[in-house]
């Protein structure tokens, strides 16, 4: 707790691109969100992603369960370090922000899904 009693929200984890398609090629159990806006995503998007705009993520937090492990992605990384600091202060344990965002997946020679 913090003097004025709240609590203080731990530092946002974050990783990069490449040990995220790690992640994602051994199938590990994660959530991967895309908060860019619709027509972003359309026109290429991580492979699994599940498309929740940044604008609309907080009226969508009943689609998230608290304890799953989320990966928040956008195009370069701001707005998905703001939906992770959204999705911490709601009391999500386990937030984690994707690096430099599909910008930096794509410049890595990353697989993109279009539509």
């Amino acid at each position: 707790m913090l003097s004025n009693g709240s609590r203080a929200i731990p530092a946002l984890p974050a990783i990069s691109v490449r040990n995220l398609k790690v992640k994602l090629d051994a199938n590990e159990p994660i959530v991967l969100i895309d908060v860019r806006q619709p027509e972003e995503f359309k026109s290429g998007h991580v492979a699994g992603a599940r498309s929740l705009p940044l604008p609309t993520l907080a009226t969508r937090l009943d689609e998230l369960k608290k304890d799953a492990a989320i990966y928040c992605i956008c195009l370069s990384g701001g707005r998905s370090s703001s939906a992770c600091d959204l999705l911490q202060r709601q009391g999500f344990t386990n937030v984690t922000n994707v690096v430099g965002g599909m910008g930096a997946w794509q410049q890595a020679g990353l697989p993109s899904k279009r539509g």
